[in-house]
């Protein structure tokens, strides 16, 4: 385990050259794909998001702990899909119509990509029918919205509305996030769960993509 754990610090230290070298040698050395990701990669980039919460780490200090992350996605990625042993999740995203805030929703996609989630960036300014229109072509597990404007947060209800009236709600798990938005508003909106920061949004969609796979249909991933 020392080699993932020498990982797991180049990730927090932001070294992707040794991020890199450490997997090759890993993997050189019998360690199996999967435990690369989980063990190494993704513990690594946990410590990046526990600090991050805590302000020990600011934006720019999680973008150089990213791309150390993908240096090394970049050498399992495949070994991993050959196996069918990547994280088996997509999650569509956007920042809703009338928002251009994309600072937190981009952070969060940091995160799930570390996780080797397959993330459709919506954008911003995403119109209700452009979730919906994601929702059936890409069909992800997870829907995210996210909004810094209280004046834009109608948006978010009028999404779920829409799936409803698409006869495709149940088909997604619908997640909301962003400054203004709190845990009392996705409840009223009928959303299946609400994140606070990035961090907890990963867990949110963790616990998301988990009851989904088990085909859960009670009231919702976090309420």
């Amino acid at each position: 385990m020392g080699d993932l754990k020498q990982i797991a610090a180049a990730v927090v230290e932001g070294q992707a050259a040794l991020v890199k070298m450490l997997v090759d040698e890993a993997l050189a050395d019998g360690t199996t794909p999967s435990d690369i990701l989980y063990h190494g990669l993704i513990v690594g980039m946990d410590i990046v998001s526990a600090r991050f919460s805590n302000e020990e780490f600011y934006v720019p200090d999680v973008l150089i702990s990213s791309r150390a992350v993908h240096a090394g996605m970049r050498v399992v990625r495949p070994l991993l899909l050959e196996n069918s042993a990547l994280i088996e999740g997509k999650i569509a995203i956007g920042t809703v119509a009338g928002d251009l805030h994309d600072i937190g929703k981009n952070l969060v996609i940091i995160f799930l990509r570390s996780r080797g989630y397959e993330v459709v960036d919506l954008g911003i300014d995403v119109h209700p029918e452009e979730f919906v229109e994601a929702v059936l072509l890409q069909k992800p597990q997870v829907l995210g919205m996210s909004a810094l404007l209280t004046t834009t947060m109608p948006i978010m209800a009028s999404t779920v509305k829409l799936l409803e009236q698409a006869n495709i709600r149940d088909q997604v798990r619908v997640i909301v996030g962003g400054g203004p938005v709190t845990h009392d508003y996705s409840m009223s909106i009928k959303a299946d769960g609400y994140a606070a920061d990035a961090r907890s949004a990963v867990d949110l969609v963790n616990k998301c993509i988990r009851e989904s796979k088990e085909e859960y249909h009670g009231s919702g991933c976090i309420r």
